[in-house]
């Protein structure tokens, strides 16, 4: 743990206040997502840090993704510092981009407050947080081991919190995660600074919808209510699929206990006539609807299979279409991502479970996120399976009102990505 005559985590230590200092200017840059706001002006910031600790900064533009425009478009940075010997590289991945503020809010959301051991804000926890423990790292290991081999990575990419269409995706498409040019990867992801997360359930997403026929609501008999067919699909998804999914249960050490069970959220539903704007005064015209829509969202697990999970929609679909002679459905494919989970004895999750003992003296904990993050892209586009999610943050607290992430823990997950980098990179 000793290098050039200093611990790695005195110099972590001795960057407490650059730590709480970086992580409150990430935080006050509302990268809101959608519609991906302020993408180029904390990747540019993050520039500006990076080249001044020797590293050679890229930035690229996720030009044709999804979501990405000449009012909106996706910026990704990644930065190399070579080492002066031949080496691994090690790189870490962080997203800036943030999920909307919602309701609930007691603090601004964008002030990065220091209350105590708390720094608040939207992205504090997840992942800016992280991102700052992570530059934080690798500037205190360059501190005391300028001269260490291989390389040092860090990216702040666009676009997780929608897919990862236009950060992570778009760099494993050109070779950015290649592994002949990347080793090792940790994604400083809110998971606790005491569990190494190993990967993540697999996601399908669909829209259904039900089809009827318009007509005067004062005679609905002549025509066809969707929604009430779209009822007739909630009411079977009680009686039979939810059920079914409860009794799925997996092996993967999935967090919390109620994701090791498959699962499906309804995650909209639109019928009959277009909501109007705020502002609207008028009445809504007496109408039967002819079309309904829901997104459904199905988180699977790593025993089951995707072609199985999509049946099991069918069998629930043309159930209800046997019961009702007029039913007619359709089923659209909007994404879906399968599970992945590097194995323990992977030299990644080696060294960091080997870092935390050293900095908590604790064992290490092993689970698997209940959502997909972008270690799905780095696994399945780059092909690169030596990955993992640690970092800094309480995951419950992701998304939520009030958001917050504590300093103590983005110092001691420093330190420990610092140690993983001095037992992988030091000469």
């Amino acid at each position: 743990m000793d290098v050039s005559g200093r611990t790695l985590l005195d110099e972590v230590a001795a960057r407490r206040a650059e730590l709480i200092a970086l992580t409150q200017d990430l935080i006050r840059i509302p990268t809101l997502n959608p519609p991906g706001r302020n993408y180029r002006e904390i990747c540019d910031y993050l520039a500006a840090r990076l080249s001044g600790s020797g590293f050679r900064v890229d930035l690229i533009r996720a030009e044709g993704a999804p979501g990405d425009s000449d009012a909106h478009p996706r910026w990704n940075l990644v930065a190399r510092r070579e080492g002066a010997a031949p080496g691994d590289c090690v790189h870490f991945n962080g997203h800036h981009d943030v999920v909307e503020v919602g309701h609930g809010w007691t603090r601004d959301p964008f002030g990065g407050e220091l209350d105590g051991d708390r720094i608040y804000g939207r992205g504090s926890c997840d992942m800016k947080g992280g991102l700052a423990a992570a530059i934080i790292a690798a500037e205190a290991f360059i501190a005391a081991c300028p001269g260490h081999r291989g390389a040092i990575e860090i990216s702040a990419t666009a676009d997780e919190e929608s897919g990862g269409y236009g950060g992570v995706a778009y760099l494993a498409e050109r070779g950015w995660f290649a592994p002949d040019r990347v080793q090792h990867v940790i994604i400083p992801e809110p998971l606790h600074k005491d569990r190494i997360c190993l990967g993540h359930r697999g996601v399908w997403w669909a829209e259904i919808e039900t089809k009827g026929r318009i007509a005067h609501g004062s005679m609905p008999f002549l025509g066809d209510s969707a929604i009430r067919h779209m009822g007739a699909v909630l009411e079977e998804m009680e009686a039979t699929l939810f059920p079914l999914l409860a009794g799925k249960r997996t092996e993967m050490p999935v967090i919390p206990e109620g994701a090791r069970q498959s699962t499906l959220n309804i995650n909209s539903i639109h019928g009959g006539e277009v909501e109007q704007e705020d502002g609207y005064t008028g009445l809504p015209a007496p109408c039967v609807a002819d079309r309904c829509r829901i997104v459904i969202d199905r988180r699977f697990l790593i025993e089951e299979d995707l072609a199985e999970v999509k049946r099991e929609v069918t069998r629930m679909l043309e159930t209800v279409k046997s019961r009702r002679p007029s039913f007619e459905y359709e089923v659209r494919d909007l994404f879906e991502v399968q599970p992945t989970m590097t194995e323990k004895d992977a030299p990644v999750v080696r060294t960091t479970a080997q870092a935390i003992e050293k900095v908590l003296g604790q064992s290490a904990g092993y689970v698997v996120s209940p959502g997909t993050y972008d270690q799905k892209h780095i696994d399945r586009i780059g092909k690169l399976h030596n990955c993992i999610a640690y970092g800094p943050g309480i995951l419950d607290l992701a998304h939520q009102p009030d958001e917050w992430v504590g300093v103590q823990d983005m110092q001691d997950s420093a330190g420990v990505m610092a140690l993983v980098l001095s037992e992988l990179l030091a000469p």
